[in-house]
């Protein structure tokens, strides 16, 4: 049976329409996408300080050009003075600690102390290690392999530094423009998403907002915490390159649970050169004081806001930075958020239509179902 020509040009017209939409905004999203790292970054920054910025904005009325500009100088003092201050104490131990590699290279590994055999399980160790020490081939080319010692890899640290830094401007020039018309931009972009998914918009957004608030709080904020804390450890125990090893704490108490590894094992070195005291007192330091922030901070922080499991943040954490590098921190657990969201949606509405389907009356079976019964 032929079509109607009247019900064609209608597909057409939608079609060609949903085609151009398509191809546009998929063109945009690939202009936009070498920057869309700094671009998150600047969002995540403008909402974590949307507070203080009402605040100075109801100091300056009619200023609100002002008011941004301020604002966003504000903030990137208050990035960059710490960020400065960590990176040249730890390009200081850097040095350092390549320093003492070269010599582990050159003439190997030092003796562990005697005292090491006493250790439950000391005899293993100190077999173990006597081999890597009779080993000083194994152990050059596995230093050489870390490529720390090397010019070419401290350049390659150079230029990605440089990237970074040019990625933070980025964000903080597009910082005063989120700073400026924010509030207008999220209003367009609450009626576009409401217009598009009805009532529900509201509660994604309201589960975006939290789980960044949560991720900040829970993990970026404790990690700095643990570092910072975990440094003054490494000070008073009088570790080499404690900034360096805060610094390297730090970044791996972004993973939860991981932090531990590194001061364990600066206790563990401790103790295997005779210092005792240093050593436990180091452990200790970590476990009550270090690991209370992991423990019990952190999943507070977490699962407390977003109702959300501690192990799903945990995952998004870990698949996010694994797919988006460090970006993923946040959109690892955001999207988990946004996704339980609609599941929990679509099982109250689930409810809902079981609920009113048990409250109908049940049909009179019809007069063949009598004869059967």
């Amino acid at each position: 049976m032929p079509v109607p020509l009247e019900t064609i040009n209608p597909l057409v017209r939608r079609s060609s329409a949903a085609l151009f939409l398509a191809l546009v905004f998929g063109l945009t999203l690939w202009v936009l996408s070498p920057f869309f790292s700094a671009l998150a970054w600047s969002g995540i920054l403008a909402y974590m300080t949307w507070p203080l910025f009402r605040r100075l904005r109801s100091r300056l009325p009619g200023h609100e050009t002002l008011a941004a500009l301020l604002m966003s100088i504000v903030v990137t003092v208050a990035l960059l003075a710490p960020l400065a201050w960590v990176m040249f104490a730890v390009a200081d131990d850097v040095g350092v600690a390549a320093g003492v590699l070269r010599q582990i290279a050159a003439s190997g590994l030092p003796s562990l102390p005697a005292t090491v055999s006493a250790w439950p399980g000391g005899g293993w160790l100190l077999a173990r290690y006597a081999e890597i020490q009779t080993n000083p081939a194994w152990l050059h080319a596995s230093i050489e392999a870390l490529g720390l010692t090397e010019l070419s890899t401290w350049g390659a640290v150079v230029g990605g530094v440089g990237r970074n830094l040019a990625k933070f401007a980025l964000a903080v020039f597009a910082l005063f423009f989120l700073f400026r018309h924010g509030a207008q931009m999220l209003t367009q972009f609450g009626r576009v998403s409401a217009h598009w998914l009805g009532g529900s918009a509201r509660a994604y957004l309201d589960a975006v907002g939290l789980t960044v608030r949560a991720v900040v709080f829970g993990i970026v904020l404790t990690a700095i915490a643990q570092g910072c804390l975990a440094g003054l450890g490494y000070w008073v125990a009088g570790t080499g390159s404690p900034a360096l090893w805060g610094a390297v704490t730090a970044l791996i108490s972004l993973i939860p649970f991981v932090g531990p590894v590194v001061w364990i094992g600066l206790s563990l070195a401790l103790l295997a050169n005779g210092e005792t005291q240093a050593g436990v007192g180091l452990f200790l330091w970590g476990a009550f004081v270090v690991s209370w922030v992991d423990n019990l901070i952190r999943p507070l922080a977490i699962s407390g806001p977003t109702k959300i499991p501690f192990l799903l943040v945990f995952l998004g954490v870990l698949g996010g930075i694994r797919s988006f590098g460090l970006i993923g921190l946040f959109l690892g657990p955001v999207l988990i958020a946004v996704s339980l969201a609609i599941w929990h949606q679509a099982l109250d509405q689930a409810n809902s239509a079981g609920s009113s389907t048990e409250a109908l009356p049940h049909p009179a079976p019809s007069e063949g179902q009598n004869r059967l019964s």
